[in-house]
């Protein structure tokens, strides 16, 4: 066998051992993509809402028009004085203008009332400083010692409390449940007897701000779920 037969056999088969390895190799290649892993990660925090809104809602009954609007306007300088001597200031006040009900111009009534008109003022304190509303809340019984009942304002005037800061602690608690999806992936990797390789995919997670329970609605739960997927490898 001459020497150029003996090189052109060596080359071949240097060729069929390189493309072998690359056919492997991309087998492998093909089937380590196939293998992944999407876990959840969540983080959670409670925090103290920073942010109050409290409508104080307040009646008068009668058929006079003129003396119901002057009790109204009476009534409501009384709940300003109250808030003001509790703290409370000019900026944190929106008064509203008194709606009147005409019981006679609705089509379905009692006519037994004994009462045409109901006056409905509603002065709505919105501040951050929480626990000052708080302990005015508590206290807002006194005005009862001056004539001033205040209504419960059902589910058009509740109070309602807020966490407006949450942004800033988003990027934390994103790190977190990263963290923790991180942490249920490699226990997943250890299951299988693999090992944990790149991130593949990642959703920016949703975050959703509830109440701790009803009892405490000024105790407010941030939470954050993100899924993240990831490549397996031997």
């Amino acid at each position: 066998m001459t020497e150029k037969s003996i090189l052109g056999a060596a080359l071949i088969s240097l060729g069929l051992v390189c493309l072998g390895w690359f056919i492997k190799a991309g087998i492998d290649n093909f089937a380590e993509k196939d293998r992944k892993v999407s876990v959840k990660g969540l983080a959670e925090q409670e925090v103290e809402a920073d942010k109050v809104t409290w409508p104080i809602v307040s009646k008068e009954v009668g058929n006079n028009l003129p003396e119901l609007y002057n009790k109204i306007g009476g009534t409501q300088q009384k709940i300003k004085a109250f808030l003001m001597r509790n703290g409370i200031k000019e900026g944190e006040l929106t008064e509203n203008a008194p709606q009147v009900m005409d019981l006679q111009a609705r089509e379905y009534t009692d006519a037994n009332k004994p009462y045409r008109y109901i006056v409905t003022s509603v002065i709505t304190v919105t501040s951050q400083e929480v626990q000052k509303i708080r302990r005015i809340l508590a206290r807002q019984g006194d005005l009862l010692k001056e004539g001033v009942a205040i209504v419960d304002g059902g589910y058009e005037n509740p109070v309602k409390y807020e966490y407006v800061s949450f942004k800033a602690m988003k990027p934390k608690m994103m790190q977190e449940a990263i963290e923790n999806a991180e942490k249920t992936a490699q226990q997943f990797a250890e299951n299988s007897h693999s090992q944990l390789n790149k991130i593949v995919s990642a959703d920016q997670g949703q975050f959703s701000i509830e109440n701790r329970d009803e009892n405490t609605p000024y105790i407010k739960k941030v939470r954050v779920v993100t899924t993240v997927t990831y490549s397996l490898k031997d």
